[in-house]
């Protein structure tokens, strides 16, 4: 059997779905069939599929229509069929409400970070070791929010514009991905800003740490001479 990339899009089925932060995944497989000319989509077991090509590779799109919760059930059935291999030839895409409203985290393995559908991702291939491309929705507006609620909702009109242009940057790092490897990807398509931000937290940190450390100094000075 011919070698396919699985590209696998994370959402929920249904009109009532459509266009809701958890939906992000759909967002972006529908952006790449609409680039890449993919074979219109049919169904196949617990998924949606289209076939056709990236970068010159054969890959496979799929919407999983398990509900998120149940995602692993479709994006294991897809690579036991293909015998795809995940570490090598599976890309997930999925919301990340840990992320600023449209920034990129790209990795090649790791925990689920609270997702449910990586979760069961993970458990139903018994590895964590694939890519995936996680797109921000932002957190809960607040601490006492139900975060159900606010995954299964819809993005303000001062977001849309955000998010519309992270469909387009998550289908470019999955081209890239694709024709020049994951870490190409993470390299030009990780939010840089983020980085920035762990960079100045960090140098703040470790300012208010030698400040802390110069007041203990005077303190001590100050009473060795009492």
């Amino acid at each position: 059997m011919d070698s396919y990339y699985i590209i696998a899009g994370l959402g929920n089925p249904g009109l009532k779905y459509d266009g809701t932060r958890h939906n992000v995944g759909f967002k972006v497989i529908d952006e790449l069939a609409d680039r890449f000319h993919i074979d219109r989509p049919v169904r196949f077991g617990k998924s949606m599929i289209g076939k056709g090509t990236i970068g010159g590779e054969k890959v496979i799109l799929v919407k999983p229509l398990t509900y998120m919760n149940l995602s692993g059930e479709a994006v294991r059935e897809i690579c036991s069929y293909y015998k795809a291999d995940p570490a090598d030839h599976l890309i997930v895409i999925s919301d990340d409400v840990d992320l600023p409203v449209g920034h990129l985290r790209i990795r090649k393995k790791g925990s689920a970070g609270g997702h449910n559908g990586l979760k069961n991702i993970i458990l139903h291939l018994g590895t964590d070791e694939f890519t995936r491309v996680r797109i921000g929705v932002g957190g809960k507006p607040a601490p006492g929010s139900d975060l159900a609620n606010h995954v299964l909702g819809h993005f303000s009109s001062e977001d849309r514009p955000v998010i519309e242009e992270a469909y387009a940057k998550a289908a470019d790092a999955v081209e890239c991905a694709i024709g020049q490897g994951p870490d190409k990807a993470m390299n030009l398509y990780n939010t840089k800003k983020q980085k920035k931000q762990k960079k100045q937290k960090k140098e703040a940190e470790t300012a208010e740490a030698a400040s802390e450390v110069g007041e203990n100094a005077d303190i001590n000075s100050s009473a060795e001479g009492i």
